[in-house]
């Protein structure tokens, strides 16, 4: 703070602690910016006092040619940078899209000490196995993009995955009115093969609970298939025989929509995730017809704060923070971003 304000260290004790021989401008400087940040002004004096650092792990998916993992992380530096001047550090840790990666970071995170951890659970059991030894340091934890609810005093920030695939299920049925075949497509790394990620099963069940729910709709008759998007020849025109709707649940729409444009196939209700370049491409021409958006530099950047507010301050917090679910088409696409 005394570096934002451009004032001394016992400047600003004299201003927390009301101890006068301070100026009016540097009384309103101070001020402005505990407000501004939200701190508790005896928590911030006894930070400054003792010249406490704060160090955060960042645990997540390598971006390297993955757009979508990119965004958490601009969110993240963005909050890394306001909260630089207050003691906060922050740690990498980039694990390749496969669970044997996962496993070998994780050991090595387990084996150093944080004060807080910002964690995407992609891998179901090899993330509950993490969390449930990674608890035992008794430091906060926080989850982004996906959330595994029956691990408790956990915090999440990001979207509800069962609420986000049932919002799928009523954007593939918008306007159907007749008996429709549906295609459940699932597209993969080929390190994923393998291996159903957290968000993937908790967007799927949320997607069929919708069509239980509502029996007044027309009658979906589902298909499910999961192909390999860095493999050639994955897709053809056959899975694509008869099919009405599709929805993807994670954010690579664009593949699928592309095939479909360079094959001249009509008429295919395409729902997908995330407001990537490829994506907004083909939703601006309308192949796709509904994008579902995570913001995901949104929860990189509240995750950070929610450790700070937390770790730093010493604040109460809600640890739960369900981010809305945006639905995205042509029409409000430039409205909206």
């Amino acid at each position: 703070m005394a570096q934002i304000a451009n004032v001394s260290v016992g400047t600003v004790d004299r201003i927390i602690h009301n101890r006068g021989q301070v100026t009016e401008e540097n009384i309103e400087k101070v001020n402005a910016i505990i407000k501004e940040y939200g701190y508790k002004k005896n928590i911030f004096a006894s930070n400054l006092a003792f010249n406490k650092k704060f160090k955060f792990a960042v645990f997540l998916p390598k971006n390297e040619n993955i757009e979508y993992w990119q965004a958490p992380i601009v969110g993240i530096k963005k909050a890394a940078e306001e909260f630089a001047n207050f003691g906060v550090t922050i740690d990498y840790f980039f694990f390749e899209y496969n669970t044997t990666s996962f496993n070998q970071i994780a050991q090595e995170i387990l084996k150093l000490e944080y004060n807080g951890l910002l964690f995407a659970p992609i891998f179901y059991k090899e993330s509950v196995s993490f969390l449930n030894e990674y608890k035992k340091k008794n430091i906060p934890i926080v989850m982004i993009d996906s959330n595994i609810e029956e691990i408790e005093n956990i915090a999440y920030i990001g979207q509800d995955s069962y609420q986000s695939g049932y919002l799928g299920g009523k954007l593939i049925s918008y306007g159907i009115k007749e008996n429709s075949n549906v295609l459940i497509l699932e597209i993969n790394r080929n390190a994923e093969s393998t291996t159903r990620t957290n968000v993937y099963l908790q967007r799927i069940k949320g997607f069929y609970s919708y069509f239980k729910e509502k029996t007044n709709l027309p009658k979906f008759n589902f298909s499910e298939i999961s192909i390999q998007y860095d493999s050639k020849n994955q897709l053809n025109s056959t899975m694509f025989e008869g099919i009405d709707c599709v929805f993807i649940p994670n954010s690579r729409a664009h593949i699928v929509a592309k095939f479909i444009k360079d094959n001249h196939l009509k008429n295919i209700h395409l729902v997908g995730y995330d407001l990537l370049k490829d994506n907004i491409e083909f939703l601006k021409e309308d192949t796709i017809a509904f994008l579902i958006n995570q913001k995901p530099e949104d929860q990189g950047y509240k995750g950070i704060s929610h450790l700070y507010k937390k770790v730093v301050l010493k604040e109460p917090v809600n640890e739960k923070q369900y981010l809305p679910l945006e639905i995205i088409v042509q029409e409000n696409y430039t409205k909206t971003i």
